[in-house]
């Protein structure tokens, strides 16, 4: 009995990964990675915004449809603020078009199919990125880092931060 228990808390601390999660006051790891239409995006492109980068594990689940679409409600106020916002995921270009396309989300996801950018923004998970969030501001610098998102009112959170931490 020992050698399954055993097996499972080894099999679940690996695909946490959480130990190498980036801290306030880091400068994000720059990145370039392929959207939905397979365009390339730098993160180092975005510099003078704001910048929202959310790791979520996997299109069209129940928990990363009420995240993408809590944000397609008020993503006005993220254009508005001048707030860019990147959905990433381990998922390709082509299903992440299919989920953009039938929940009409209006920003970019991106695609981490090598998994490389969510291990250097310790997100990495064993099938699936964790679900973590960093703001970032106009010079590169990790603002907030949410590491417990609750997927109905992330959005709301996200811009109340942003619109707090203004000078």
């Amino acid at each position: 009995m020992k050698g399954p228990v055993l097996l499972f808390i080894l099999g679940f601390t690996l695909m946490s990964g959480k130990s190498g999660v980036l801290k306030v006051g880091d400068t994000a790891p720059d990145f370039t990675l392929p959207d939905e239409n397979e365009s390339l995006h730098t993160l180092s492109e975005y510099r003078g915004q704001r910048v929202v980068v959310y790791f979520y594990p996997k299109d069209d689940t129940p928990g990363c449809i009420k995240e993408a679409c809590g944000i397609r409600d008020i993503y006005s106020e993220f254009e508005e603020s001048n707030i860019k916002v990147f959905g990433i995921s381990y998922d390709s270009p082509r299903s992440h078009k299919k989920f953009k396309e039938k929940y009409q989300l209006p920003f970019t996801l991106l695609s981490d199919t090598n998994k490389e950018v969510s291990k250097v923004y310790g997100a990495k998970g064993l099938f699936f990125p964790n679900r973590i969030t960093f703001l970032i501001d106009e010079q590169g610098t990790i603002l907030k880092v949410y590491e417990k998102v609750s997927v109905t009112k992330h959005g709301e959170d996200v811009l109340q931060y942003f619109s707090s931490s203004q000078p």
